[in-house]
């Protein structure tokens, strides 16, 4: 009997886990074209900064967002140290990092707004005002 529980609680452990992994969504305002995800990496790294003649504008969350970690980890391929590392070398070149806002809110906002504005944030923010140009789930 006992046996049977332990299954039984680890299958609903696993699949609680499973159904509520946090999924991400990497948005745009509505007139931007659709984007591969090397694209958006080279935006948010400021390597590109016209698409179609239209500039972009990439959006960060703060750097102490969990979101914004998820990203730069899973979409940028960076930890904290080599984009630091990054920007740092980038200054002296005259670029700077991409606007940081305070809250997922505040970027929805502002890509619903902005032609060329691109950030991310959790998929349970995202509505039609915005378009999606990639999803990720926190694996």
């Amino acid at each position: 009997m006992t046996t049977n529980f332990i299954k039984f609680f680890l299958l609903c452990s696993v699949l609680c886990n499973f159904s509520y992994a946090d999924e991400y969504v990497i948005v745009a305002n509505k007139n931007m074209k659709e984007l591969s995800l090397g694209e958006i990496k080279a935006i948010f790294l400021k390597k590109i900064s016209f698409t179609n003649d239209i500039k972009v504008i990439p959006i960060n969350l703060s750097s102490r967002d969990a979101v914004r970690s998820k990203f730069e980890q899973q979409i940028l391929k960076m930890n904290l140290i080599k984009l630091k590392s990054y920007w740092t070398k980038q200054h002296y070149l005259g670029r700077r990092p991409p606007i940081t806002m305070k809250s997922q809110e505040a970027i929805k906002t502002f890509v619903k707004k902005v032609d060329g504005a691109i950030g991310y944030m959790n998929v349970n923010n995202v509505d039609d005002s915005v378009k999606i140009l990639y999803k990720w789930s926190d694996e």
